[in-house]
């Protein structure tokens, strides 16, 4: 019974919201009938942010859009949301356009100017041009109008005026048609109304013929949509990675030979493989969720496997804190790594590639300090020991492997294309010696592969199939697929996807290090930071954050803020299923119910969970209760909905009360603070007040009141992105204990 009450008050809640944004209630009840409609209305209304309601001509285009926007574009359905809200796209014919447009367009990024001119956004066809092109169009079929009088077929019409302006507004356009057919034809006649009997179609002799079945299949439902689909399979791995254009005038297309391919799909048996590769310098924050959600969904879509791998490059920067909280937060996430691998498991194959690079000629040990290689970049010079001899950088690489350099002496550099347009290619460092010991391998080495050198070649040792990796790395590419190439190696496939840039905080790693070191926040797991240690603490859960990210979509559109209410509406959506509600008062008034009983007690059933009436639990309602301070104002106002003198206010699961006069209210010695408000209550409850109050009563004489900690969390800084970062402090984190 409860989950038939749930059901029964879940298809009540939608109801109510599709009257709200216009749909008549036959279209709104057939809507709640289907579960995949329902469900993709409610998405659209939300996107479009106008729970509150909206006027029926938007509200029937965004059901067009809930029924009919393409499934693999559904990344740009909340752009097409807000252009309708806007009133950018107001008719439908110009909806049908962008539906078109985006089913062409797919997930990938599109112009903005292009769109709007395939729409015909802003362009506005007057009520005098439509006139003057009714009148031409008249004129060009008059006699056949004449004729055929009001039996002339309109839908012709229309179609020729939608020629001359598809953009027009089908209502002014039919008004005209209309009002030029009587003014041509004059009023209607009785013949105008005979109908045309039907000519009779000659039946074709019967051919008996047997019945064939045929099998349509279903449609998924879009809530279910494949967000990955817009990977290829890993047999599929064999077209043109990338071009790399080196300044000589020569092109490197970079792809799988046969053999190559061939090889890695007898290693893998045609699985994926993906890898979420964090450093285990800090906490995983919600950019991460996004990464996890790449990783691991695509892995988890195509029943392949996904890695867990450190990358642990860095021996200074690592600490098995990091190692230990990132393990656990990625299960607490709901992911189950394929394996759990370091970069430095494979330290002595990277030391041997690095001397077969050398060997092909594509590596030499340079000496130049770290001031002397940011100055030949700038002016893209080759360093001076560049064409030193294989064999002598063969045996510098060993003297460093060995500890026989000083640190910061010497390092290994590849050798690419200092003259390139690509800063990426400008030599980058493959190995740098460091006297420390590594949290993870000890101390057999003391030289340490870049992240450029290590990263391309664990990933093709790992036989990764898909690559995937934040906007940052494009220009990467192409240092990433020549040291493949450079060394013969499987080249995985590689794409890049937008940063996930939440507002009112900081992403970047190094911006949290500083947060936490300098003791402006309660370290990683602050819940005002958007560290998932930090949501965790905060009360949100895996499953919200999953949501947000599926929701937010896997695109290449780059510099996109997500509001942090966005985020909140998912954190909402699953605390209202999860999350039990009570009322607190956390800065209490006290209120005086003058007509109700001074020992009369009574029981109100409040709701536990905000959208379902299947749990309940018993508030006692007295005569002296509390609401809080900023529910009540001495002077009203038109868009206060609280209490104040002259008005009402509904108590949440009781009774309409009212403070009936300022008499009412008890004011301090400073003749501004209240003290005590006296109120009536109204018990046949006839008056409507919009104002809902929470509150609590007072205790029962001889019973303690339950003590009660609360948190209050703000966003972390006023600025909703984070170019003035630590020009002011964070918003303080707040502690309260109520009894």
């Amino acid at each position: 019974m409860p989950a038939k009450d749930d059901a029964a008050a879940e298809k009540e809640k939608n109801l109510e919201l599709f009257l709200k944004v216009g749909l008549d209630e036959r279209t709104a009840k057939n809507t709640i009938a289907n579960n995949k409609v329902t469900a993709n209305l409610t998405a659209v209304i939300h996107e479009a942010g106008v729970t509150d309601g909206c006027s029926r001509s938007v509200g029937n285009l965004l059901y067009t859009v809930a029924t009919k926007f393409p499934a693999n574009a559904l990344v740009h359905r909340p752009v097409l949301t807000q252009y309708i809200v806007s009133s950018k796209i107001k008719i439908p014919a110009q909806l049908d356009a962008a539906l078109s447009y985006f089913a062409n367009t797919g997930p990938e990024n599109f112009k903005t100017t292009e769109f709007e001119e395939a729409c015909g956004v802003g362009v506005e066809v007057s009520e005098e041009e439509i006139k003057q092109s009714v009148n031409e169009v008249f004129e060009q079929n008059k006699s056949a109008i004449l004729e055929q009088r009001y039996k002339t077929n309109v839908g012709d019409l229309f179609a020729h005026l939608r020629k001359r302006h598809p953009w027009a507004d089908p209502k002014i356009v039919k008004a005209s048609i209309d009002t030029k057919l009587r003014d041509l034809l004059g009023e209607r006649t009785a013949a105008d109304d005979e109908k045309v009997p039907k000519k009779k179609k000659e039946k074709p002799a019967k051919v008996e013929e047997k019945a064939i079945a045929v099998f349509t299949p279903e449609q998924p439902a879009e809530e279910i949509l494949n967000p990955y689909a817009i990977f290829p399979q890993p047999e599929e791995n064999f077209k043109v990675h990338t071009s790399v254009f080196f300044s000589d005038g020569s092109i490197l297309r970079c792809c799988n030979s046969k053999e190559l391919l061939e090889k890695h799909l007898s290693v893998t048996g045609g699985r994926v493989l993906t890898r979420f590769p964090p450093e285990p310098n800090g906490y995983l924050h919600i950019g991460h969720a996004k990464a996890m959600f790449i990783d691991f969904g695509l892995a988890k879509e195509r029943d392949g496997g996904c890695y867990l791998r450190f990358d642990d490059t860095n021996p200074e920067a690592e600490k098995k804190e990091y190692i230990d909280h990132i393990q656990e937060i990625v299960n607490w996430m709901g992911w189950e790594p394929y394996k759990i691998t370091y970069t430095s498991d494979y330290f002595q194959d990277l030391y041997e590639l690095a001397v077969e690079l050398i060997r092909r000629g594509h590596a030499y040990i340079d000496h130049q300090t770290g001031d002397e290689i940011k100055e030949y970049r700038e002016k893209k010079m080759n360093s001076p020991w560049r064409d030193r001899p294989i064999k002598e950088s063969l045996k510098l690489f060993e003297d460093m492997r060995r500890g026989l350099i000083e640190e910061g002496k010497a390092t290994l550099r590849m050798k690419q294309d200092m003259q390139s347009d690509n800063f990426n290619m400008y030599d980058l460092i493959a190995y740098r010696i460091k006297f420390t010991p590594h949290p993870h391998a000890g101390d057999k080495w003391c030289i340490y592969p870049s992240y450029d050198y290590a990263h391309c070649i664990v990933d093709s040792l790992e036989n990764i199939t898909h690559s995937l990796c934040t906007l940052e790395f494009e220009t990467r590419r192409a240092s990433y697929y020549w040291l493949l190439h450079a060394l013969g190696l499987y080249q995985p496939y590689v794409w890049e996807y937008s940063r996930l840039n939440v507002s009112n905080t900081v992403m970047s790693k190094r911006k949290l290090n500083r947060l936490v070191t300098e003791n402006w926040v309660d370290g990683w797991d602050d819940p005002r930071l958007m560290t998932l240690a930090g949501l965790r603490r905060r009360g949100v859960t895996s499953t919200a954050i999953n949501t947000f990210v599926r929701g937010i979509g896997i695109t290449r559109s780059d510099c996109s803020m997500i509001h942090l209410s966005r985020l909140e509406y998912h954190i909402r959506e699953e605390l209202n299923k999860t999350a039990p509600r009570t009322m607190v008062v956390l800065d209490p008034v006290k209120v005086v119910i003058t007509n109700w009983k001074d020992d009369l007690i009574k029981d109100c059933e409040a709701r536990k969970w905000p959208d379902s009436e299947a749990e309940s639990y018993k508030v006692p309602f007295s005569k002296v209760l509390y609401i809080e301070r900023s529910d009540f104002r001495l002077k009203d106002s038109k868009d206060y909905f609280g209490l104040a003198p002259g008005k009402s206010a509904l108590l949440r699961y009781a009774c309409p009360i009212k403070c009936v006069d300022a008499k009412d209210v008890v004011l301090a010695e400073d003749n501004e603070t209240v003290l005590e408000i006296r109120v009536e209550y109204d018990p046949e409850k006839k008056t409507k007040p919009k104002g809902v109050l929470h509150w609590v009563a007072e205790p029962s004489p001889g019973v303690d009141p339950l003590k009660v900690e609360v948190r209050l969390f703000d966003r972390l800084f006023n600025s909703e992105v984070d170019h003035h970062l630590f020009s002011t402090k964070p918003t303080p984190l707040y502690n309260f204990l109520f009894s």
